[in-house]
């Protein structure tokens, strides 16, 4: 068995569109697991997602959750998630969905170390880099 680096964000209730949201941007097939599932008795928050986890054809794979009322949480000050290679069509792709209503932090634009990098912050709170590598000459 291999192991795995995911990305897992955690959100106050906006999880499962969050989650909708990422689906519309990167494809793949998406799981919700709300708190109702497990039992009966979860008052107003039966509806919000325990654990959700999104694999896209492209091999990615995303989870979320929202907090349960009476933890702690802290919005996306301390993550960010980075996308590279050398696919430009699907990176661009990404990066103009990722961006829309958020707030671009910077450009997508060439850099001097020769890929074109972007940086932004998304309607959610959630920090995105996106790197498209120079092909090599």
């Amino acid at each position: 068995m291999t192991s795995h680096l995911n990305p897992y964000i955690s959100f106050t209730g906006e999880a499962r569109e969050a989650m909708e949201f990422y689906k519309s941007v990167f494809g793949g097939t998406l799981t919700l697991n709300p708190f109702g599932e497990l039992a009966a008795q979860h008052g107003g928050d039966a509806d919000q997602i325990m654990h959700a986890t999104l694999k896209t054809d492209s091999g990615f794979t995303l989870m979320a959750s929202d907090t349960p009322p009476g933890m702690p949480h802290n919005p996306g000050d301390n993550i960010s998630i980075s996308l590279s290679g050398d696919d430009a069509d699907d990176l661009r792709a990404y990066w103009k969905a990722l961006s829309a209503d958020g707030t671009v932090t910077v450009p997508l634009e060439k850099q001097v170390w020769g890929d074109e990098f972007g940086a932004c912050v998304d309607r959610f709170g959630i920090s995105w880099m996106v790197d498209i590598v120079a092909p090599q000459a």
